[in-house]
């Protein structure tokens, strides 16, 4: 099935598939922009966790942003790899590591922070503020919803 298929504007959507095609431009989107810097989309939000607090362990930043552990540790080597990070040994707990930004992830801060402006505004440029509001608390609902066990 083509992505045309599946947008909203081309067929009468349903929530989940208008939600999907949305996530789905927004995530190429990003992936596009965060590139040019030598992210990937989904590293944005742990270099922002290490931005605010340098050296947090895999295992925070995983209860942090709600992930698998090993999807961080994934995301950590790939990070590192990439020159935006390095490991060092937990000074409490030996058996752990910290991870910290390296200069040049420390760099891509105010980068990063254009780059993720620039793209929020392009997917809400036609919105007035009330409805910004409005879409941000909607949002915020749904994943209280889905959060409910």
């Amino acid at each position: 099935m083509s992505n045309d298929q599946l947008r909203p504007d081309v067929q009468a959507a349903d929530f989940q598939t208008a939600f999907w095609a949305a996530k789905h431009d927004l995530a190429v989107a990003t992936a596009a922009a965060f590139s040019r810097h030598g992210v990937h989309e989904g590293q944005q939000f742990i270099l922002r966790l290490l931005w605010a607090e340098d050296g947090l362990a895999p295992g925070e930043i995983s209860r942090r942003l709600g992930l698998a552990t090993p999807t961080v540790t994934r995301a950590a080597t790939r990070m590192e790899a990439a020159g935006l990070l390095r490991r060092e040994p937990h000074p409490g707990d030996r058996r752990l590591v910290r991870l910290l930004l390296t200069e040049r992830g420390r760099s891509l801060e105010g980068v990063i922070a254009a780059e993720t402006d620039k793209l929020t505004e392009r997917a809400l440029a036609t919105f007035s503020p009330a409805e910004r509001e409005a879409l941000i608390r909607a949002l915020t609902v749904i994943r209280r919803n889905l959060s409910v066990t």
